[in-house]
C-alpha cells in the first residue's frame, strides 16, 4: 500500500484533470449502459409491436448515444494520457536529478546501464500503469456499475445468477498478479544487465575490435537476451492465462442465464425484449470484467517498476545542506589531520592516520605504488567521499562544515582520464562557467595551447567533439580539459598526472599548458612522471594507506627509503629521457 500511496502522490497535483477524466468516463459508461437498456424497446416496440414512431425515433437516439460516447471517450483518453505522460516526465526528471546528486560511491556500486534502464524502461512501465491501466480501470469500473444497474433493473433473480460467477474470479486474478509482479521484477533486472552490457561494449568498442572479441561479446549478449526472452515468456504465459480463465467463467454464467431466462420467456414471465436487453447487458458486462484481470497484470508490472525506481529515490544524496560556511577565496593552508577512510564498513582501512599540510601556493606531489591510496587522498578534499575519522581543514574550517558548492568552487580538477562531453569545444571549455565571455574562452584556450588546433578545425569552437572527445587526439583532449580548469580559475588544483598516456611531442605541449595552469595555484598532484616531481615543492610518499615520507626530491633520495627505490625503478631511465627533452 505504501507503493500505491507514493504513486498516488505523483497523481495528486493533476487531480482536477483526473476529476474531469472521471466525468468523461462516467458519460461513456452511461452511454454504454443506455445502449444495452435500449435493446428492449428496439425488440418489443419495433420488431414485435411494429411501432413506426419508435422506428423513426430509436435509431436517432442510438446515433446520438454513440456520438456522445465517442466524444467523451476521446476526451477522457486524451486527458488521462496527458496526466500519465506528465507524471512520467516529472518522475523521470526527478529520478535523473536525484541520481546526479547521489554520492560518487553509489556510481561505483551500480552499473551505468542499470541506472539508464531505471530511467527509461522502468519509468515507461510506470507510465503504462498510470495512463493506460488506471484509465481502463476507472472506465471499466464505471461501465460495470452502469451495466450492473441495467441487469438488476431488468431481472433481479437473473442478475443474482449472473453475478455468482464474479467472486470466483477474484482469487486467481490476485494470485496471478502477485506472481506476475515477481517475474516482472526479474525481467526488469535482466533488462538493466543488458543495458549495462551494451554500454560497456559500445564505449569499449576499440578494445573489443583490437582483441578480436566480437564473437565473445555477441555470445554474451545472446545469452543475456535469451534469458530476458525466457523471463518475458514466463510473464506472457502467466498473464495470458487470465483471459481464457475469465472467458470460461463468464461462459458458465451466460449458460445459466440463457437456460433460466429462456424458461422465463417460454413461460410468459418475461418478454423477448426484456430478456435480450438483459443478455446484451450481461455480455457487455463480462467484457470489462475480463479486462480488469489484464489491467491488474499491467498495474503489477508498474508496481514492480515503481519499487525499483523508489529504491533509487530513497537513496541518501550528497550532504549538501549540512555545511553552512561559505569560503570565497582559499588563502592559507589545507590540513589533513589523522585522516582514516575505507570504502565499505567491513573492509580494511584504505587510509590510516594521514597527516599532511599544504600551504597556499605550494605544489605537492603524491607518489607511491599502485593502490597505495594516492587517489583516495585527493578525492577526499572535494568530498567525493566523506572522511571516516579525523578531519580535513581548509583555512581552518572543517570541509564537512563548508557548503559543498562553495567548497568545490575552490577546486579545479584535471585527470589522466580525459572527460569530455558530446558537445561543442566552446561548451566543453566553459563547462562550470556558463556565464563567461567569448574572450575569456579564447584566452583560456590560448593559455592551454589549444587555440592553434581549434582554429584549424572547420567549425572552430563550434566543432562537436563526439562521445568522450573521440574526434581529438589524446594531447588535444587533455589541452581542452586544461583550458576548462584555467577558465574556472579555482585557487586549488587537483591534478592526476595529465601526461601519463601521451607521446613525447604531445607531452611537451601539455607540460607548457600545465605550467600556465599551475601559476599562482595550490596544487595536489598524483605524480607518475618525473617532470611533475621536479616541479613539486614537496613530495609525499604514500604506501599501504599511510604517508611514510615527506620532503624535497634531494632529501628523499638521500634518505634511501621507498622514494629512492621508486626513483631507481621507475624514474631513473625516465630522468635521462627527460633531461634530453
Amino acid at each position: 500500500m505504501n507503493i500505491y500511496r507514493r504513486i498516488f502522490s505523483w497523481i495528486r497535483p493533476h487531480f482536477h484533470r483526473l476529476i474531469f477524466a472521471m466525468f468523461c468516463m462516467l458519460i461513456v459508461a452511461l452511454t454504454t449502459a443506455a445502449s444495452a437498456y435500449l435493446v428492449k424497446p428496439v425488440l418489443d416496440k419495433i420488431f414485435l409491436e411494429k411501432n413506426i414512431r419508435m422506428l423513426k425515433l430509436l435509431p436517432l437516439i442510438i446515433l446520438a448515444l454513440y456520438a456522445i460516447k465517442g466524444i467523451f471517450f476521446y476526451l477522457q483518453t486524451y486527458v488521462m494520457n496527458y496526466v500519465g505522460q506528465k507524471i512520467v516526465a516529472s518522475l523521470r526528471e526527478r529520478l535523473y536529478a536525484h541520481i546526479i546528486d547521489l554520492p560518487l560511491s553509489y556510481f561505483h556500486k551500480h552499473h551505468t546501464g542499470t541506472l539508464m534502464s531505471r530511467i527509461i524502461n522502468d519509468v515507461n512501465l510506470i507510465q503504462e500503469a498510470v495512463s493506460g491501466a488506471v484509465t481502463a480501470l476507472l472506465c471499466d469500473v464505471f461501465t460495470i456499475m452502469g451495466l450492473t444497474a441495467v441487469v438488476f433493473y431488468r431481472d433481479f433473480k437473473l442478475a443474482i445468477i449472473a453475478m455468482v460467477v464474479f467472486p470466483l474470479t477474484i482469487t486467481p486474478v490476485v494470485k496471478i498478479g502477485r506472481r506476475l509482479r515477481r517475474i516482472s521484477t526479474s525481467s526488469q533486472e535482466k533488462m538493466g544487465e543488458i543495458s549495462s552490457l551494451m554500454h560497456e561494449t559500445f564505449t569499449g568498442n576499440r578494445i573489443v575490435k583490437a582483441f578480436g572479441m566480437e564473437g565473445y561479446e555477441k555470445e554474451r549478449f545472446r545469452e543475456s537476451n535469451n534469458c530476458l526472452f525466457r523471463w518475458y515468456m514466463r510473464a506472457i504465459s502467466i498473464s495470458t492465462i487470465t483471459s481464457p480463465l475469465m472467458e470460461f467463467l463468464g461462459g458458465v454464467g451466460v449458460a445459466f442465464v440463457i437456460w433460466y431466462g429462456g424458461h422465463q420467456v417460454i413461460n410468459g414471465a418475461s418478454t423477448p425484449g426484456n430478456f435480450f436487453s438483459f443478455l446484451a447487458a450481461v455480455f457487455m458486462l463480462y467484457r470489462p470484467v475480463k479486462r480488469l484481470s489484464n489491467i491488474n497484470n499491467i498495474i503489477q508490472q508498474g508496481v514492480a517498476a515503481a519499487i525499483r525506481v523508489f529504491d533509487i529515490l530513497d537513496q541518501i544524496p550528497e550532504k549538501k545542506d549540512k555545511g553552512t560556511i561559505e569560503i570565497s577565496d582559499f588563502s592559507n593552508k589545507i590540513e589533513y589531520r589523522h585522516v582514516y577512510f575505507k570504502y565499505e564498513p567491513n573492509q580494511p582501512w584504505v587510509l590510516r592516520d594521514v597527516n599532511l599540510t599544504i600551504c597556499a601556493g605550494e605544489i605537492v606531489a603524491l607518489v607511491g605504488p599502485s593502490g597505495a591510496g594516492k587517489t583516495t587522498i585527493v578525492n577526499l578534499l572535494p568530498r567525493f567521499y566523506e572522511v571516516e575519522r579525523g578531519s580535513i581543514l581548509i583555512d581552518g574550517h572543517d570541509i564537512r562544515d563548508i557548503n559543498l558548492k562553495s567548497l568545490r568552487n575552490q577546486i579545479a580538477l584535471v585527470t589522466q582520464d580525459t572527460i569530455l562531453f558530446d558537445d561543442t569545444i566552446r561548451n566543453n571549455i566553459r563547462y562550470g562557467c556558463p556565464d563567461c565571455t567569448e574572450e575569456e574562452i579564447i584566452a583560456a584556450a590560448e593559455a592551454a595551447y589549444a587555440l592553434e588546433f581549434i582554429e584549424r578545425l572547420p567549425q572552430g569552437f563550434d566543432t562537436i567533439l563526439g562521445e568522450k572527445g573521440v574526434r581529438l587526439s589524446g594531447g588535444e583532449k587533455q589541452r581542452i580539459c586544461i583550458a576548462r580548469a584555467i577558465l574556472k580559475n579555482a585557487p586549488i588544483l587537483i591534478l592526476d598526472e595529465a601526461t601519463s598516456f601521451l607521446d613525447t611531442e604531445s607531452e611537451r605541449i601539455v607540460q607548457k599548458a600545465l605550467e600556465n595552469l599551475l601559476k599562482g595555484r595550490t596544487a595536489l598532484i598524483i605524480a607518475h612522471r618525473l617532470s611533475t616531481i621536479h616541479r613539486a615543492d614537496k613530495i609525499v610518499v604514500v604506501s599501504n594507506g599511510c604517508i611514510i615520507e615527506q620532503g624535497c626530491h634531494e632529501l628523499l633520495l638521500a634518505r634511501g627509503g621507498l622514494y629512492r627505490r621508486l626513483y631507481e625503478m621507475q624514474f631513473k631511465d625516465e630522468g635521462r629521457k627527460y633531461a634530453e627533452l
